[in-house]
């Protein structure tokens, strides 16, 4: 149960009778302390659950590791402190060349990131995170008083192209899977087509349609998020289950490539499946979020001049640099970042926050119901808003549900009962198929 090791939450743990209450209860007139008493209730009682957490192998060793309140977004302090029940750990693959040196490099970088997972949950930390596989792991691990991992995979790349793969990513513990990522693989075009207008399958490719029947049998969920939009629209025309979009906002309030529009969504609704809202500034407002970068950039600037410090713009510039390089620089530029910290009152624009966040949670309810609608953050992997940067202010999420006017139940749903509720049906389809395979 979350948070029963720290007293300040005590006095939250309601009897049934009280909840029922509650739940008929105006809150709009006792003012904000008594609407956060009320979701940090809610917080409590429901499952939240994250469905998109990058890792890197780095961080699952003896020395280094989740059990560690790190310097990333997810480690299991930061759970803890925020209350996340389930964090979908995913074993990310960039996407490489289409040759066989390409598969195997990425096939050995998924199995070192599935292994890592299960290190954590298996022998590191058994007692704090279980790995659930199914929708009654999840709810038994929670009422065991622990953390859950769930496994997901994102780009198919390392699927190569032996089919076989998928059923053994699905018994290492893959329970979703992208079929491209940034960039076409073997399976699908890419949503960055839309950058040159250069498609390698106009959708999926043959190996693509091999690839949903494969998920299907296997009971892998589809992931919408990274594909093209014909490809995504042939994956639900041909998938005999629902299918899910891992860490997708709406392309209808925030027109990026990376997000869902609405004939997709429509679609995704009429196939039963779920679009995992995602917390990530350029997705949900692009324009705000450009403003306040550039904003913040310029302040940067003027305070480096001013220390004759020299300041690298843009991620390859850091990624190109040695650890040690990395350090060096970090430690220069420290007193830079701490200056524009003390000085962000001079910045007029704002950043992206919860509420731009749950903006579009609003659109999704809206346009295809409160069903189809859930929750990612893409933490460590670029995802982060002002109010929910990362796991330990999941509260925060909640709290906005509740100023929206969401009840318990329906929160219930968006943070983890739509998710979960498709994988059971992808699950018993997989039992299905196998069945009549038999």
């Amino acid at each position: 149960m979350k948070f029963l090791s720290r007293p300040i939450w005590l006095p939250f743990i309601l009897s049934i009778a009280v909840l029922g209450a509650c739940e008929q209860a105006d809150y709009g007139s006792g003012g904000e302390d008594d609407l956060e008493e009320r979701a940090r209730g809610i917080h409590e009682r429901v499952i939240t659950l994250d469905t998109h957490n990058d890792i890197q192998v780095s961080n699952f060793t003896e020395e280094r590791n989740y059990t560690m309140d790190l310097g990333n977004q997810v480690n299991i302090p930061k759970m803890i402190e925020g209350g996340l029940d389930v964090s979908w750990l995913v074993v990310f693959t960039g996407q490489g060349d289409l040759t066989d040196e390409g598969y195997a490099a990425a096939y050995d970088n998924a199995m070192a990131k599935f292994k890592a997972i299960h290190w954590l949950a298996e022998e590191k930390a058994p007692d704090q995170i279980g790995i659930a596989y199914t929708s009654d792991d999840v709810r038994r691990i929670v009422a065991d008083g622990k953390l859950v991992a769930m496994i997901a995979i994102e780009n198919a790349y390392p699927v190569g192209l032996d089919i076989e793969n998928i059923q053994l990513f699905q018994e290492m513990g893959g329970r979703y899977m992208s079929l491209s990522h940034n960039f076409h693989s073997q399976f699908a075009d890419s949503n960055t087509g839309e950058r040159d207008d250069i498609w390698l399958y106009d959708g999926l490719s043959d190996l693509g349609v091999q690839a949903i029947a494969e998920m299907n049998k296997w009971g892998i969920m589809i992931d919408l998020s990274h594909p093209s939009k014909k490809s995504n629209m042939q994956a639900m025309e041909l998938s005999r289950a629902p299918v899910m979009a891992s860490h997708s906002a709406a392309r209808g309030l925030n027109d990026v490539s990376r997000n869902l529009d609405d004939e997709e969504l429509m679609a995704l609704k009429e196939n039963g499946g779920v679009v995992q809202t995602v917390a990530f500034k350029s997705y949900i407002a692009s324009e705000k979020n450009g403003a306040y970068q550039e904003a913040v950039g310029a302040l940067r600037a003027e305070i480096a001049e001013e220390m004759g410090v020299e300041v690298i713009s843009g991620r390859q510039a850091f990624r190109a640099m040695s650890m040690e390089e990395r350090q060096a620089y970090m430690e220069q530029v420290e007193p830079v970042n701490e200056a524009v910290d003390a000085r962000m009152d001079e910045i007029d624009a704002k950043p992206v926050d919860v509420a731009d966040f749950v903006n579009h949670i609003d659109y999704l309810v809206d346009l295809i119901g409160i069903d189809h609608v859930g929750i990612s953050s893409d933490f460590d992997g670029g995802g982060g808003i002002d109010g929910w940067n990362d796991a330990s202010e999941t509260f925060n999420v909640t709290l906005e549900l509740v100023r929206r006017g969401y009840s318990e139940k329906e929160i219930g749903k968006i943070w983890s009962g739509n998710l979960l509720r498709v994988l059971d049906d992808v699950q018993e389809i997989a039992a299905e198929i196998q069945a009549e395979d038999s």
